[in-house]
């Protein structure tokens, strides 16, 4: 089973869809890295999008004792994603043109698993 899950298409994402994601991030969490699970030493970072900080959101985090790395308040730029996801993916579907969406789906899987953990880490320096 991937990892990798795309967000369907919408206008928005809401608390129940973000509670799904953060469901399928956990047991993907607890397949390929339960040490963290078990411990208790992972961290999550979100923005504070009203869906992220919606009281279903934080009693989840609760109920399954998930720390949570607080999102400075007014400081959109400050999203790890916006370092090193985002700009790999960018360069790479930039100035392509593609027929399905299976094929943008493809490329930023590959893209997203090509970063390593280091590539990760020096990002967020």
């Amino acid at each position: 089973m991937s990892i990798m899950r795309f967000v369907p298409r919408g206008p928005m994402v809401k608390k129940q869809l973000y509670q799904e994601m953060l469901e399928f991030l956990r047991n993907a969490v607890c397949r390929n890295r339960s040490e963290l699970w078990e411990n208790h030493t992972s961290m999550f970072h979100h923005d504070n999008a009203p869906g992220h900080a919606s009281l279903l959101i934080r009693s989840y985090m609760t109920k399954y004792q998930t720390s949570v790395v607080q999102h400075p308040t007014y400081c959109p730029d400050l999203s790890p994603a916006e370092f090193i996801p985002f700009p790999n993916v960018e360069t790479n579907l930039k100035g392509s043109h593609f027929q399905t969406k299976n094929e943008i789906q493809g490329i930023t899987k590959s893209v997203l698993r090509a970063i390593t953990e280091s590539g990760f880490q020096e990002g967020l320096q």
